[in-house]
Parts: structure tokens; C-alpha cells; sequence
């Protein structure tokens, strides 16, 4: 695999931007070590999240670590710049709102090429370190209005995808993929370009896999791209919560997730484990970063992702049909 991720689970740093509350710094720096002090070393931040407060926050718990000693994504595609905007106002799409408790600062979109070696050094900044080990193209596939996001795509696969390919070529970083929580521009990024991973956000979990298992994990493995699974509660219907897709759940939604909530009652696993270690079992799959934003959490993530769970279980999801028949699954290939 072309992604080299020293562990199964990862940190999402998002919460730390303040998605959803005001969080405090010195309870956002206590779970960054809590992580690092129980063998997380894989972070993943964007300046998206927060205004770049997210990447404050990461540069600050880790600064007195050994670079050396972790891998460290962030995202271009967005610039975070001086100028200060209304936050309750900000055009993020299907991620509005998220991060109105954010820094105020203004964010635009630049998918160019010198936009995005900008992007880079103001995320070094933000990180207070030298160098990134992966960068991922942060939501070229955003949807506009119908296909318009193609044209974002293509901004991005001609100006990012060109200029990350050339920074991988001098060493300067060691991978690039695509950010995203859509299938197909994965797809058509392995046609156009030749990216060493995807961190593809909600389309490879226990609740919504289908797509990504027929399209996009066959040619993953085939060409050794790597693949890390983010938000693998869906936004957190799957660990409790009420949101799917940042939005509030849908009720086929909510009737699915009873479903598999329903199964895991028999059992007595804990859908949240179940959850973690679906995404896992995929041989595509090289790390999967569940977001948290308390240090508890943490500890909870990694209990949740060794926890024993029974062969059963997931057999009789196949039988009942809630996961597709073709998903690896533990225990039963």
C-alpha cells in the first residue's frame, strides 16, 4: 500500500475546529495528547476546520513531540486569509454551520496550483512544523449546482493534483489523494492522475458502503491505494447521535440504523465497535480517524476498535441483508 500510516486509528481533528461548540483550548490540547500518549500517531487537520483553528490547536499539543515519530495530512483547496467574515454566514455547502464557533477569519476556495503550495505553507504555519507526509485535496467534488462540481474537479485536478504530484516527485512530500465525501471523483482522479490514497469521509462505513465496494475499493487494491476512512459513525447516527451527513437523520435512515442497532441488541456488541472495525476490514482500508473532542474519547475510539465481537454477528448482518454480501467482514473474509 503507497499510504504509509503507522496505525489503524487515527485522529480527525475536525471537532477541534470547534464543530458544533465552543470548545477550550485547554480541553482541545488534552485530547491531542491524550491520543499521542496512548499511540496515536496519525493526524489528519484541514484548514477548513474552524478557519484553521483546528490546525492551531494540533500545532500547539504536538510541537514538543518528535516529528519524526508521526504522520501528519492536512488539505488544500481552501485558504484561510486575514480578512474576517460573519460565521454564521459562511457558503459551506452541505457543512454549514459546522463551524460557526470557529475563528471568523474568511475562507475561500483555490484549487490553483500556486494556490496550493500557498495553502501548504500557511497550514505549516498554522502547525508550527516543516513538513507535511500527506495532502489531500479537500471536496473538489463539492456540489454546486448538478454537475457544476465537475468544473471544480477539473480546476483542481489541473492546478493540486499537478502540483502535488511534483512536490511528491521532489521528496517534499511523501503522498496525495482526494479528500472527499463522494465515490466518483476518486474514480475519476485514478483515470486523470496517479494519487497514492483517498480519505474518503462517510462512504465506507457499516451504514453506507455500497457504492465505494463496487466502484472504487476493486482498483484501490489493484493499484495499491490506499484508502482512510473518515467519519466511520456517519456523522454520528451510528455512535448515538441524530446527524447523518450533517444534517439531521432522515427517517430511512433512521429505520436502517434501527436495523443494525436491532442486531446488535442480539448480540450484545456495541454498534460503535462494530461501526470502527467494518471500515477496517477492508484491505484497501489503512487507517480509519474517528474525530474527538474530549481525551476521553480517545481511549474509548481504541477500546472500541480491539473489542471482541462475535463471528455471529456480523453473519447475521449478511443474512439479513444490512451489509452488502461482497464486504469483507471480520472474522468471515
Amino acid at each position: 500500500m503507497r499510504l504509509s500510516i503507522p496505525s489503524p486509528i487515527g485522529f480527525g481533528t475536525a471537532p477541534l475546529g470547534n464543530m458544533y461548540r465552543n470548545i477550550p483550548q485547554q480541553e482541545a490540547l488534552d485530547t491531542v495528547e491524550a491520543a499521542w500518549q496512548q499511540g496515536i500517531r496519525y493526524f489528519d487537520a484541514a484548514p477548513l476546520y474552524g478557519a484553521g483553528l483546528a490546525e492551531l490547536h494540533l500545532g500547539e499539543a504536538l510541537q514538543h513531540h518528535d516529528r519524526d515519530a508521526y504522520v501528519l495530512s492536512s488539505k488544500v483547496g481552501r485558504r484561510v486569509l486575514d480578512e474576517v467574515e460573519d460565521t454564521t454566514r459562511r457558503d459551506l455547502g452541505e457543512k454549514g454551520g459546522l463551524f460557526e464557533h470557529g475563528l471568523p477569519n474568511r475562507i475561500v476556495y483555490d484549487y490553483s496550483a500556486d494556490g496550493t503550495l500557498r495553502a501548504i505553507e500557511e497550514s505549516l504555519q498554522r502547525l508550527r512544523t516543516d513538513r507535511l507526509d500527506i495532502v489531500w485535496i479537500h471536496d473538489p467534488a463539492r456540489d454546486f449546482h448538478g454537475d457544476a462540481w465537475k468544473e471544480v474537479f477539473q480546476q483542481a485536478m489541473d492546478g493540486a493534483a499537478v502540483a502535488l504530484t511534483r512536490l511528491r516527485e521532489e521528496g517534499v512530500i511523501k503522498a496525495w489523494g482526494l479528500g472527499v465525501n463522494r465515490v466518483q471523483p476518486c474514480e475519476m482522479a485514478l483515470q486523470q492522475a496517479d494519487p497514492d490514497g483517498f480519505l474518503i469521509a462517510g462512504r465506507y462505513t457499516l451504514l453506507d458502503h455500497e457504492e465505494a465496494l463496487q466502484r472504487l475499493m476493486p482498483d484501490s487494491v489493484a493499484r495499491g491505494v490506499g484508502i482512510v476512512v473518515g467519519g466511520p459513525y456517519n456523522s454520528g447516527i451510528l455512535a448515538g447521535g441524530a446527524h447523518y451527513e450533517y444534517q439531521t437523520a432522515t427517517p430511512e435512515v433512521l429505520a436502517r440504523v434501527q436495523a443494525l442497532r436491532d442486531v446488535a441488541a442480539e448480540h450484545q456488541v456495541d454498534l460503535r465497535a462494530a461501526a470502527l472495525q467494518f471500515s477496517l476490514a477492508h484491505p484497501a482500508v489503512a487507517a480509519a480517524i474517528p474525530g474527538a473532542s474530549r481525551p476521553e474519547r480517545i481511549a474509548e475510539n481504541l477500546a472500541l476498535a480491539g473489542a471482541t465481537i462475535p463471528t455471529a454477528f456480523w453473519q447475521t448482518l449478511r443474512d439479513r441483508q444490512l451489509v452488502s454480501s461482497h464486504a469483507p467482514l471480520p472474522g468471515l473474509g
